[in-house]
């Protein structure tokens, strides 16, 4: 069996779509055709958050990450990334399964946002009561 060109997966979060590719290479992070710090900021936690996949499995170093993330706000993006990042170590490596399930990052997180009801402002909030 020959060895594949690259190792996807598709991460989900509230409503972004992550597609992850990982090459073998030297830990090289692009996003959307731009670095992690470019697309995430200065945000530090987004950019250890996207990483600890990798981290975990001690494969920081080992594959280049190519990612096309839509939808969503750049902390859903970044959930995203991260749930598949963990689907694409999965398709590389099966027995890397116990390791990522402890760690959580086999869960796709089912939070989503509410709906908005009739008579209700938000989701939740209800218009002011009056007694007189």
């Amino acid at each position: 069996m020959d060895a594949k060109r690259y190792y996807q997966g598709t991460g989900r979060r509230k409503t972004s779509v992550a597609r992850v590719r990982l090459f073998p290479g030297s830990g090289e992070f692009v996003v959307n055709g731009r670095n992690t710090e470019d697309y995430f900021g200065m945000r530090d936690l987004l950019q250890r958050n996207i990483r600890h996949p990798l981290a975990v499995t001690n494969n920081l170093s080992s594959f280049n990450v190519l990612v096309k993330v839509r939808g969503g706000g750049v902390a859903s993006q970044a959930g995203a990334v991260r749930h598949g990042i963990a689907r694409a170590l999965l398709d590389l490596d099966v027995s890397l399964r116990a390791v990522l399930k402890k760690a959580g990052f086999l869960t796709r997180d089912p939070r989503m946002k509410e709906r908005k009801k009739v008579g209700l402002k938000r989701a939740r909030k209800a218009p002011q009561y009056t007694k007189r």
